[in-house]
């Protein structure tokens, strides 16, 4: 075998055999696949695609090219589960916390952000102390005394997709379902839980940009999902509009836990309610209405919260956040955008909003890029509100960015209007 011939096959749309994809794969991590050569080939497959066979090799490759953990010494059913990006969206924390309140174990390996779409290590790690690089014995034990956990990606597991994803980032080769898929599930088969959900999302504000792609990469997730022996399954759910009212990572982690105490409600509570009962379905607690009952108690009662802030103190962080939401950095710099008019928001632009977010240092355009963790945006509105003349829009926050002239334009931008008038309506 030789990178020239499987680029031209899969250029001609010639399907690649099990052994040429493991080739391929492993050459790519030893060297003797150079990076343009794999470039060549990520091309190859962005123009052409890949049958579901040749991703199921692929996806396969990339989990044995490290490490794959074993959970056997967890003493619940584990259910992991992975959204596909947006703004705005912290339902991890919240809904890991839910499951694991309802009888379940969450263990859980999550990225950083990367552009406009948040990352849920970020968040985690804007809070004070709290630790996401843990040794995989102290992992364990803190998903079997909580229930739940989250650690960021090691060296050692499925380093395939690291180098790849570097690589698919910097030849502008990201925007494949077949490469999308291989990357999300080998890192999710990596984790090696018993059961897998899948939350893809949709709309403006995601990868997904249409609800075809998006039932397409989900079938093929689940998929590939169950001939790795998983329980599995995937839904679609809506990025349209941001997850929240609030983008940046402090700024989430203080929304998730308002959802947590209950003081909260609306499309992110609603979203979390579906994916928690979705989770305890595949884990067999009951059937999906009784699921629904099960997570809507985890937070009345009190548990899901008690198991977020014992798995903060567990990671190191100060826990007390969780009764106080004040103690949670604080930008230095604020502005607040004001409607100039009486106005009907009609729709938003989810990814200008998150790219708005990004300019103000809540995210990061190069992987190695520091982030501000007190950055973000709260909006004051939902889609269909009707705000009134001087009635503020949205607050934006920063720690590095004091000429907010930039960021507030595009944020503003990024909202569609209908001008209210006692006799004529426009759009804007």
């Amino acid at each position: 075998m030789n990178p020239v011939d499987i680029i031209n096959k899969t250029k001609k749309s010639i399907p690649l055999s099990e052994s040429e994809i493991q080739y391929l794969v492993n050459g790519y991590i030893s060297g003797e696949i150079s990076d343009y050569q794999m470039s060549s080939w990520l091309m190859a497959v962005c123009l052409n695609g890949l049958t579901d066979e040749e991703t199921i090799a692929l996806t396969f490759a990339m989990r044995d090219s490290g490490n794959v953990l074993d959970l056997s010494s967890i003493n619940k059913v584990t259910v992991d589960k992975h959204s596909t990006g947006g703004v705005g969206d912290k339902t991890t924390i919240i809904i890991g916390a839910m499951a694991a309140a309802c009888g379940v174990a969450v263990p859980k390996m999550s990225g950083r952000g990367l552009g406009h779409t948040g990352g849920t290590i970020d968040k985690l790690e804007s809070i004070n102390g709290y630790r996401t690089e843990l040794q995989f014995n102290e992992f364990i034990d803190i998903v079997n005394k909580t229930g739940f956990s989250v650690i960021s990606q090691s060296d050692e597991l499925c380093p395939a997709d690291k180098k790849m994803y570097a690589l698919r980032n910097a030849t502008g080769t990201v925007d494949s379902i077949p490469l999308i898929c291989a990357s999300i599930m080998s890192k999710k088969l990596v984790v090696n839980a018993d059961c897998l959900l899948l939350d893809v999302k949709c709309g403006s504000g995601a990868f997904m940009k249409t609800e075809e792609d998006a039932q397409r990469l989900a079938k093929l997730m689940e998929k590939v999902g169950t001939m790795a022996g998983k329980k599995c399954r995937a839904i679609v759910t809506d990025m349209n509009v941001p997850l929240g009212n609030c983008i940046g990572n402090a700024l989430e982690i203080k929304e998730a836990i308002e959802i947590l105490n209950g003081k909260s409600k609306g499309r992110l509570y609603d979203t979390c309610i579906e994916l928690t009962a979705n989770m305890l379905e595949l884990a067999e607690k009951g059937s999906y209405e009784e699921c629904v009952a099960m997570a809507e108690d985890s937070i009345n009662s009190g548990r899901a919260l008690a198991v977020l802030k014992e798995t903060i103190r567990l990671h190191g962080g100060d826990e007390r956040i969780c009764d106080d939401v004040e103690l949670l950095p604080k930008a230095k710099f604020s502005h607040t955008i004001c409607s100039s008019r009486d106005v009907e928001i009609i729709s938003v632009n989810t990814e200008e909003i998150g790219m708005a977010s990004l300019l103000l240092g809540a995210g990061r355009i190069e992987k190695d890029d520091d982030i501000d963790s007190t950055a973000g945006i709260v909006l004051e509105f939902s889609v269909g509100d009707k705000i009134s003349v001087d009635a503020p829009l949205m607050t934006l926050y920063s720690n590095l960015c004091s000429d907010f002239s930039e960021p507030a334009l595009r944020a503003y931008n990024s909202i569609r209007f209908r001008t209210l008038t006692s006799s004529i309506s426009t759009l804007t």
